[in-house]
């Protein structure tokens, strides 16, 4: 019987100085998308991370610049999924003021309340699914039943359920259905009577409440720095929203009903707080838009456009404030019936990067908590 050989390798403490690269992603499109982040961690500590983006990369900004007018409204719909009909709006505004065209009444305070509907039906996604994220599968439920209510008024206004192809460059598609706005008040109540669950349910949780305080911090200066918006660089003390101080559609005759929620703490809780707060103003908002829309006259919803639609030559840039930040599109124009370009600057691609200066520092287990409460749209980066 030959003896047996015993091999020992030592590598002393070569291994506490060895740091790890861990790929997280790129993950299946059920979640927010296909993101990768690449960490690079100490231990359970991450010393830098990565985020990888362009697995979804339609490039949607070439595409513009081969479709006409009318046909762009379909790519510009779809890169929030979530916010589908704000997208809309943003190239359709660039394309009216390009034009020096005005809007009627009606389709003004109309799209002001889609717009908002749609950015409960944005923000209740995340409500339901941050929780879901970390463990709490109970609030999911509760969104997407509140969810179903909102989506089947928008719904039976535009015929569709994510993709709304509702708005049109002079106005929106058609008129409103008989009785369609006592039938989107009552869903507004509807959905408002509930929505103390996530005050109680969720703010009320110790356990979310303790994976979230003090972790993620972002700073006014980072928030800057990086060119963050919306709800994220609000819950860190930037108080800015273009509904109030640029305002657009309706929004100008909505200051005493609008309220710009802040926060100073930056943290998780702090953006899932300001989601919460936004969530009811925007239900408010929708009400005080039905309530103004019931003393208008009869009147047209949109334009009437030439078979061929041509912008005159020149630039314009439009931004509005969809509900995961700032929108903008920038539009040149050659005077043909095509833009020459078109140029999209979404709020998720600037708010992720901010995963650069939030993640380093922290722990993994914290990371899915921080990389939630971003509140992104895969589809919104990769544009």
């Amino acid at each position: 019987m030959s003896p047996k050989t015993e091999t020992m390798i030592g590598i002393g403490g070569a291994a506490e100085s060895t740091d790890m690269v861990l790929n997280i992603g790129p993950q299946h499109p059920s979640t927010h998308g296909v993101l990768r982040l690449k960490l690079v961690l100490d231990g359970e500590r991450i010393v830098q991370a990565e985020p990888v983006i362009g697995y979804m990369h339609r490039g949607a900004e070439k595409l513009f610049e081969a479709r006409d007018y009318r046909q762009i409204v379909m790519l510009a719909n779809r890169h929030d999924w979530l916010s589908a009909f704000s997208n809309e709006l943003g190239v359709v505004l660039a394309v009216e003021r390009m034009l020096g065209m005005e809007v009627p009444e009606r389709a003004v305070w109309t799209r002001t309340l889609l717009a908002e509907l749609n950015r409960v039906l944005n923000h209740l996604m995340f409500l339901g699914s941050y929780p879901l994220e970390l463990g709490g599968i109970t609030p999911v439920f509760h969104a997407f039943r509140e969810r179903e209510e909102l989506q089947a008024v928008m719904e039976e206004v535009s015929g569709g359920r994510m993709h709304y192809m509702f708005n049109r460059v002079g106005g929106l598609k058609e008129d409103l259905p008989l009785g369609w706005t006592q039938r989107a008040r009552a869903a507004v109540a509807s959905v408002r009577s509930r929505m103390d669950v996530y005050d109680r349910l969720v703010l009320g949780n110790e356990i979310f409440r303790a994976r979230t305080r003090g972790v993620g911090e972002l700073t006014a200066a980072a928030v800057h720095a990086y060119g963050v918006s919306g709800p994220i660089a609000r819950a860190s003390g930037v108080d800015f929203d273009l509904r109030r101080d640029e305002p657009y559609l309706a929004y100008g005759e909505l200051q005493s009903a609008l309220k710009v929620v802040t926060r100073e703490e930056g943290d998780c809780l702090a953006r899932f707080e300001v989601l919460l707060e936004q969530t009811h103003n925007s239900l408010d908002l929708a009400d005080a838009c039905l309530d103004r829309m019931a003393d208008l006259a009869p009147g047209p919803i949109n334009q009437r456009l030439p078979k061929v639609l041509k912008a005159p030559e020149g630039h314009t840039y439009a931004w509005t404030e969809n509900p995961l930040g700032i929108n903008g599109y920038y539009l040149v124009s050659k005077g043909e019936k095509t833009p020459y370009r078109l140029k999209l600057r979404s709020a998720s691609y600037n708010n992720i990067q901010a995963l650069i200066e939030l993640l380093p520092g922290t722990l993994v287990a914290d990371m899915v908590a921080i990389l939630g409460s971003l509140f992104f749209v895969v589809g919104d980066i990769d544009k």
